[in-house]
């Protein structure tokens, strides 16, 4: 790996494992699976949804990493430098 991003993430835990809260906030259902912030914690539905809530808290926060929340799946992706992990 040579994303420093990737290397130094943290390990916060998802907030909730299961759904996505923005869209359930709004009353949506419809997202396709589920990411989470390394930094916060925050989980968000990923660019395949409709809304794409973990790429705008990347856009509102800066945080850089998020990890997978879907089982049986452990990668990692940097919104800064595009890169898998």
């Amino acid at each position: 790996m040579s994303c420093e991003h990737l290397t130094g993430a943290g390990t916060a835990p998802p907030e909730v494992t299961g759904y996505c809260p923005q869209c359930r906030a709004m009353g949506s259902e419809d997202w396709v699976h589920l990411r989470s912030c390394l930094t916060c914690g925050q989980v968000g539905c990923c660019d395949s949804s409709p809304h794409q809530h973990a790429s705008a808290h990347f856009a509102q926060t800066g945080h850089p990493v998020i990890r997978s929340v879907q089982p049986g799946e452990s990668w990692r992706w940097c919104y800064l430098d595009e890169e898998i992990g």
